[in-house]
């Protein structure tokens, strides 16, 4: 005991008397320690930690999927759920949740009216999931009936942004807007709980859809079960591919195959690529760390030769030596971990600050104690990593020689050289595949920044409106929304206005299906068609989104029933049904319409922005839906926010009883749809950073101390005739030549590595040359000029003074 604390007292003297370099050993530390704990911290949130719902393994989420791939989400309807749920052997228990997911509805709370995403599920649902309210109830059976009692159960997140968290809310209503129906609150589920992702609150499918003069519940669904002890997530697929073939084969299900997922997988499917490659970034970037610091603690080694030489002369044995540098490496260690617990917290904080809307569990990524534990380990494992080796090499002093060198320097010789060098080689080659991931994802960012939207989203107010319950039916709506435009386009300020089923980027839009065909075309060709966006619009539709007409014409204010029906479609779509043909005069056929071909537009993002979807539009006034679009799309001249008050006011004396639920600029929904690629290049950007600049402080520390260990050498040298510039050169060249080696092992590394964020990028191939070769430029470059300084030192070595110091 006494020995260690004498190791202990004499470690602090020693760390005293350098205390830069000690502390920028602590602080490189923390860095790495600091990310891969922060890290840590997120994949334990959003993949690690279980979610609050019983035997989470066991449960499977399926739904449909045409066997050609064209639509990878096939929803099942209210009666073809309940069949299979009678009829399945794979699943021990089924509930249902609606196909859309989480949508948002105008409600009523107290005076004020809100947008809150409803979720309609099954009354089985929450029994299904075995998760316990935080207070009242959850959703029983006799709930989701015809006849009962409309009932909701407020998620945690809802809970708190829509009534602050208000412990009695239990018992109050709130009503939906456009039809005066009334929703209990009769619980609150826990923290954890958000599926599907974004809700506010679940309600039951039935009271909430139908049935309507007695004809069967129209609802959409998808299925969630619990497996039966020995069967698989294949056995379950199978079974549904089996119950559309043979039990439910009429129309178009035939063609659908079954998909099934695992719970977890779909709760955090999105970000986990993601998170598996900030894991992965935050790893290499903690071995750049340990490699850095073990070179930091080698080349020091070196330097006290001569100490612990004296120490071993005066009776300090080998074990003695090796505790008092390994209770040095501990010291800074610990003051590295300390470190990087406090720089992690701070990075956890930003995480969550600069998390993209929608990021499942995001309000749970918090430093816990299994966190905690994961930052003394990896503490631990870089003091075995970067101490031990450094370690063992400086405590193996040939006394005699070093004290014979008297106050001659010494190389270390070509063994220590050389081991000094592969670790900054090591470094280069690690520091490339983080920076070559980086830029892959940051290219892939500006592609999606730069996507044809074919207008400008910075002159576009995107207004959802709720109706009051006297609205009455689609007719009078329609000439209600008809009086909406023409006055809002009266204004000042107001380019144009039109009409749109959803908001920009929405989960799911107006799909017309399968049936879609071109008139005189076969079944068979038929059951081929591809599934198109279904859009109704006005005539000043296209103007507003700045979708160029490519030919034709666009609408009229005489295409309204009654009248030739008529139909625009997108590029892609006229190129699917007549490639090479002219379009204008042919038609589709749906059922028993006939729609001809007016004109043909641009293909636009504004569903999906990173694959524009094909495209068909019929006039408002000939829509064959029995609803109309309250959403508006508002072309404005200045800055659509200015235009809110105003436009709020225009609405509410145009159509008393018509609110605006909401009006936010188009930049808002891109940004959100642009939030995860930013995040992911923000954090990969970091990373890269931060591995950069470990390489380069680790090529400066080895030329920095090869520039001293040489330092006679190279007075010999000048003092023979070599030049200043001569020795400099030299000096960056063997710097370009480790940077050179580094890149040359880290490129085949990049090529591997960087195939696995395929999933995470968007119009750039994971071996990219721009992005591949710009990493190994960038780091040659850095290679270079982290030496430069040590170098330039070199050339300012007074030979008169080397030598008579010898």
């Amino acid at each position: 005991m006494m020995e260690l604390a004498q190791a202990f007292r004499s470690a602090m003297r020693t760390l005293r008397r350098t205390p830069s370099w000690a502390f920028g050993v602590a602080l490189t530390l923390a860095l790495g320690i600091g990310l891969a704990t922060a890290v840590f911290a997120i994949a334990d949130a959003l993949l690690i930690r279980p979610l609050p719902v019983r035997d989470q393994s066991s449960l499977v989420v399926l739904w449909g999927n045409t066997r050609d791939g064209r639509t990878d989400h096939y929803p099942l309807l209210y009666g073809d759920a309940l069949e299979y749920s009678r009829r399945t052997r794979t699943l021990d228990r089924v509930a249902f949740f609606a196909y859309g997911g989480a949508l948002a509805v105008p409600m009523r709370i107290g005076k004020g009216i809100l947008h809150l995403r409803r979720s309609l599920v099954s009354g089985g649902y929450f029994d299904l999931l075995g998760t316990r309210p935080l207070l009242g109830r959850t959703l029983r059976r006799e709930d989701d009936v015809q006849g009962a009692t409309r009932v909701a159960v407020l998620s945690y997140a809802g809970w708190q942004r829509f009534f602050g968290g208000d412990s009695g809310v239990i018992g109050r209503q709130m009503k939906l807007y456009y039809n005066d129906a009334p929703y209990t609150i009769v619980g609150v589920m826990p923290l954890g709980l958000d599926y599907p992702q974004g809700v506010d609150f679940w309600s039951p499918v039935v009271p909430n859809v139908g049935p309507l003069d007695d004809q069967p519940i129209y609802a959409e669904l998808n299925v969630i079960g619990r497996l039966r002890r020995g069967a698989s997530i294949g056995a379950a697929r199978d079974e549904l591919t089996h119950f559309f073939e043979f039990e439910r084969s009429v129309g178009p299900r035939s063609s659908v195959v079954g998909v099934a997922h695992s719970f977890t997988d779909d709760v955090v499917g999105n970000v986990g690529p993601a998170v598996m490659a900030f894991a992965a970034a935050a790893a290499l970037l903690l071995l750049i760390t340990c490699i850095n610091v073990a070179n930091l603690l080698l080349v020091r080694g070196l330097g006290r030769v001569r100490e612990l030489a004296v120490r071993s002369a005066l009776g300090a044995g080998r074990s003695r030596l090796v505790a008092q540098l390994l209770t040095e490496s501990a010291l800074l260690a610990s003051a590295g971990g300390i470190l990087g617990a406090v720089f992690a917290a701070a990075a956890v904080r930003g995480f969550v600050a600069l998390a993209p809307a929608g990021t499942p569990r995001v309000d749970e990524i918090r430093i816990t104690g299994p966190v905690l534990l994961g930052a003394i380990a990896v503490t631990s494992l870089a003091v075995l990593l970067f101490a031990v080796l450094p370690t063992l090499v400086a405590s193996r002093v040939d006394v005699q020689e070093a004290l014979r060198s008297g106050t001659r320097q010494t190389s270390g010789g070509r063994g220590f050289r050389m081991g000094t060098q592969a670790l900054v080689v090591g470094q280069v080659a690690l520091a490339l595949i983080v920076l070559s991931a980086a830029g892959l994802v940051t290219r892939s960012l500006i592609a999606l920044q730069r996507v044809d939207s074919t207008f400008d989203p910075s002159r576009l107010l995107v207004a959802e409106l709720a109706l009051p319950p006297t609205a009455g039916d689609a007719p009078r709506v329609s000439a209600l929304m008809q009086q909406l435009v023409t006055r809002l386009e009266a204004m000042p300020g107001v380019r144009s206005v039109a009409p749109t089923f959803t908001v920009p980027f929405a989960p799911v839009g107006g799909i017309f299906g399968p049936g879609l065909r071109a008139e005189g075309e076969s079944a068979d060709d038929a059951a081929k068609n591809p599934e198109v966006n279904f859009e109704v619009a006005t005539p000043h539709y296209f103007t507003t989104l700045g979708i160029p007409l490519l030919h034709g014409r666009v609408f009229v204010e005489g295409d309204a029933k009654g009248t030739l029906p008529v139909a625009i479609i997108s590029e892609s779509l006229a190129g699917f049904y007549w490639p090479g043909e002219d379009p204008i005069g042919k038609r589709l056929v749906r059922g028993d319409d006939r729609l001809t071909i007016v004109g043909v537009v641009r293909d636009t993002h504004y569903r999906d922005l990173r694959s524009p979807r094909p495209n068909i539009y019929v006039p408002l006034r000939q829509s064959p839906y029995p609803f109309v679009p309250t959403t508006i799309v508002i072309a404005t001249n200045g800055r659509p926010v200015a235009l809110v008050p105003e436009i709020r006011r225009a609405v509410g004396e145009t159509a008393p009883g018509v609110a605006v639920a909401s009006a936010v600029p188009y930049e808002v929904f891109l940004a959100g749809t642009l939030a995860q690629p930013r995040l992911n290049a923000l954090l990969l950007g970091l990373f890269a950073g931060a591995a950069v600049v470990l390489a380069a402080v680790g090529l400066f520390g080895v030329i920095a101390t090869t520039v001293r260990l040489r330092t006679r050498e190279l007075g010999v040298r000048l003092a023979l005739g070599a030049t200043p510039a001569l020795v400099q050169r030299a000096l960056l060249g063997q710097a370009l030549l480790l940077g050179i080696l580094g890149v040359t092992i880290g490129f085949a590394g990049s090529l591997v590595g960087t195939r696995l964020l395929r999933s995470l990028l968007f119009a750039v191939s994971p071996s990219d040359p721009l992005s591949l070769g710009g990493a190994c430029a960038l780091l040659v470059a850095v290679a270079v000029a982290a030496a430069w300084w040590p170098a330039h030192r070199a050339t300012r070595i007074d030979p008169a003074i080397t030598l008579r110091a010898e």
